[in-house]
């Protein structure tokens, strides 16, 4: 008995260093699966400001303003303070919008949003994506989704919008079809010189989007219109995922995710609005916003959001 001792405690002895590997990778392996995403950085952009910016001179900084507080449609703001501003009674006519990209060639594309000023033309804008051509500062209709129609019991139509520097394409959501009890968003991925749609996923509402690298593939991030959340969706050869993954919950119920930006290593910063799918209660709580830190901690393997002052 005694002469199969050895071969025991060297069996044992592999067994312990296997059981060992074994947890630290599961350890390993169930933060990264908590992080889901994986690691990220903050990433180089390719896109750039309008050059007719550059040719009348503007010096930097200059920020593209959509708040309504003093110009209808848009306006970009420079000098001390941003206190200055090149704005076009043109650029008026759509009335007003709730978001929009910049791609590589300096080309906005923007998404319409109704105000309480609600007019006979107002549900049909809401179908349609606007571009500003880079060189020459023209707005105008660039595509309409037919499908989407406003109306009164839901006035949002087409309401966030992500260009992906990886294809020259877009991420677009609607919202118009969804009411109380039913979340029927449509998610659009677009061919920008094509004016195709390339793909379309149904039943989600998405208040917000933004396109994220990380060391584990290429994600589209989604501020949740019905819940106070922001999930993930896999992209993989230009197709996105039906399936999503829930990276963290807001604080407040009330709260929803209305902008996402990457500012460090595992580090997004999320603006946040009170969202109910009535046109008046956007617009009389249209001041009230949050925006958080949100942080994943490695020692905890969970998220973090500290509430910016």
């Amino acid at each position: 008995m005694s002469r199969y001792l050895p071969i025991a405690m060297a069996l044992l002895l592999v067994l312990l260093a296997f059981a060992l590997v074994y947890n630290l990778k599961h350890h390993e392996d169930s933060r990264s699966v908590a992080l889901q995403l994986g690691t990220f950085n903050r990433q180089q952009n390719c896109s750039i400001q309008p050059p007719f910016l550059s040719r009348l001179k503007i010096p930097q900084p200059i920020a593209i303003d959509l708040s309504q507080d003093r110009y209808r449609g848009l306006a970009f703001l420079f000098g001390q303070r941003l206190s200055r501003a090149i704005h076009l009674k043109a650029w008026e006519r759509f009335d007003y919008f709730s978001g929009y990209v910049l791609d590589q060639k300096g080309n906005m594309y923007l998404t319409p949003m109704p105000y309480i000023s609600v007019k006979p033309k107002t549900f049909d804008l809401q179908k349609n994506i606007y571009k500003l051509e880079g060189n020459s500062g023209k707005l105008s209709i660039w595509m309409s989704l037919d499908e989407v129609k406003a109306g009164s019991t839901n006035p949002f139509g087409i309401i966030a919008i992500a260009y992906d520097c990886d294809d020259d394409t877009l991420w677009v959501a609607a919202i118009d079809e969804t009411d109380y009890t039913t979340q029927r968003g449509i998610i659009y991925h677009i061919d920008i010189k094509q004016k195709k749609i390339l793909q379309r996923v149904k039943r989600i509402d998405a208040l917000s989007l933004k396109l994220l690298h990380t060391q584990r593939g290429k994600y589209l991030l989604l501020g949740s219109a019905r819940e106070n959340t922001l999930c993930a969706f896999s992209v993989k050869e230009g197709k996105l995922s039906a399936v999503s993954h829930k990276i963290f919950s807001l604080p407040d119920a009330n709260e929803h995710v209305r902008k996402i930006m990457v500012r460090g290593h595992n580090h997004l910063e999320i603006q946040t609005i009170p969202f109910a799918y009535t046109l008046l209660a956007q617009t009389a709580q249209q001041g009230v916003r949050s925006t958080y830190d949100a942080f994943w901690d490695v020692n905890t393997a969970q998220w973090k959001l500290s509430l910016k002052k």
